[in-house]
């Protein structure tokens, strides 16, 4: 059987537990076969424990010798280096969010479109067990057409105190970017897809610029802070749909929560724990599932969607301009929010306004 020859680019934490040890139950179809971090010692250990042969300091001289090349770098270099292995030929999965801008993202697309390769953005909530069922559950017509949805991806108190998280010119943002793309990728998918045409945002920082941190997961410097570590948004879209998001890596709440609800014009769905409710029989009846197929992480299947994309035995789940989709909100999100007004997008131009 041919096997895809993969190379990655970046040795962080999200290669390292998320990326290789998925891939690496592929092995029949893929071969991980070098890596590339500027950080030579780092990529080199991570390659030593994975039995990763080929080590790069250039990620240029890694493409000519690959089919697929991986990114997991910090967001500011999504598109440079995405471009780049398109244009040596090769496939790419990139790690969310797509790129920082929207102008970055379409220059991704273009790349992709004139190498003929696949290009898809590792938004892997869409392989979820729960999202999979939703989406079988909304082909099949049960709700109807979701008109309202509505999301919480909300953490009480875990900053990432790691890595480069909260660098704004490496990130682009914080809690919005980095986590509540996520479910903002999710409620698009399933809601069919809709052309955003008004946003408007908030975002904060409040509680990681205090003085007193209590943080669950690790320290950060709050004098520096300079990202969102709350925010919220409203979304309006052509077919008249609208989305409602709040997504937090720290905020004064209960707990954790992760919620996608959608209202359709013939029932409604939540996904975790996953219910189906409708009117009917004179009776408002909810009714959970007992048992949904599938394994409680994605990270395979999302690793196996892309090497059989790559294969020719398959269709990326996630499309580049879906992906563009949720950077162009989550741009204007950020927009609305320093200028304090609404964003309209021109559908025609596909322009922020």
């Amino acid at each position: 059987m041919e096997k895809i020859k993969l190379g990655i680019v970046g040795a962080g934490g999200i290669s390292r537990d998320r990326h290789i040890p998925a891939f690496q139950k592929l092995q029949d179809k893929v071969v991980l076969y070098g890596i590339q971090d500027i950080e030579e010692l780092r990529a080199k250990d991570l390659a030593l424990k994975n039995n990763i042969e080929h080590v790069f300091t250039n990620y240029h001289d890694m493409f000519q010798e690959v089919d697929a090349v991986l990114v997991a770098t910090p967001n500011k270099f999504h598109a440079e280096i995405t471009i780049a292995a398109l244009e040596a030929g090769c496939h790419v999965l990139c790690e969310k969010p797509m790129a920082i801008t929207t102008a970055e993202c379409e220059a991704m697309i273009e790349a992709a479109s004139k190498a003929g390769k696949v290009l898809s953005i590792a938004y892997h909530y869409r392989f979820m067990r729960e999202a999979q069922a939703a989406k079988v559950v909304i082909q099949q017509g049960e709700i109807g057409l979701p008109y309202v949805g509505r999301v919480q991806a909300l953490r009480r108190r875990k900053v990432p105190g790691w890595g480069l998280f909260t660098n704004k010119d490496l990130q682009g943002g914080g809690g919005l970017i980095d986590y509540g793309c996520h479910l903002l990728d999710l409620a698009l998918w399933l809601m069919g897809d809709p052309e955003p045409i008004e946003i408007s945002g908030t975002t904060y920082n409040y509680i990681s610029k205090g003085h007193e941190q209590v943080n669950q997961w690790g320290k950060f410097d709050s004098t520096t802070f300079d990202v969102d570590d709350h925010a919220t948004g409203y979304i309006k879209f052509a077919n008249g749909a609208s989305l409602l998001l709040e997504t937090s890596w720290a905020a004064n709440i209960r707990g954790d929560a992760n919620t996608l609800s959608l209202s359709g014009t013939d029932g409604g769905l939540d996904l975790w724990p996953f219910t189906l409710n409708k009117a009917k029989y004179g009776m408002l009846l909810n009714s959970e599932a007992e048992w949904i197929p599938g394994d409680e992480t994605p990270d395979v299947q999302q690793a196996e969607n892309f090497v059989d994309s790559c294969l020719g035995y398959s269709e990326p789940l996630v499309k580049p301009y879906e992906a563009l989709k949720v950077s162009k909100i989550i741009e204007a999100i950020y927009k609305s929010s320093e200028s304090g007004k609404s964003i309209h997008l021109d559908l025609k131009e596909r322009e922020i306004t």
